[in-house]
């Protein structure tokens, strides 16, 4: 069972949400970002470490939203998701195919990777 964590980074009222490449699993779907929390540290510094791996911004870390588990196929995780905030850094997509900000009210519009949905919904009801 993966332990992954995930970031829904607030700016200017809008959320940040990433395309995960060809080359990835659950190719081209979206995603908040974040990443597997390495035996060492919390899942506040995993969080911080992917997100500065991944998209190259510090953010502050928040509220815990309702831990996911979902079972592909071919793989389980529980999924970890931290209401953020964007602090600075110039925002570059290094590993998803795109990386966007999205309002709220257009987030069920995109093609989600199946853990992540739970998260959309809980927070469409929370802030939206």
């Amino acid at each position: 069972m993966l332990r992954v964590t995930c970031a829904i980074i607030f700016k200017d009222n809008k959320v940040l949400i990433a395309q995960r490449s060809k080359s990835m699993k659950l190719p081209l779907k979206w995603e908040f970002p974040g990443g597997k929390i390495e035996t060492d540290e919390t899942m506040e510094e995993g969080l911080k470490r992917e997100v500065m791996e991944e998209l190259n911004i510090n953010i502050s870390i928040g509220e815990a939203l309702s831990p996911v588990e979902h079972h592909y196929h071919d793989f389980s995780l529980n999924l970890y998701p931290f209401v953020c905030a964007y602090l600075d850094g110039n925002l570059e997509a290094k590993e998803h195919a795109q990386v966007k900000w999205e309002s709220l009210a257009n987030l069920e519009a995109y093609d989600w990777a199946e853990a992540d949905m739970p998260v959309v919904k809980e927070l469409i009801k929370m802030f939206g």
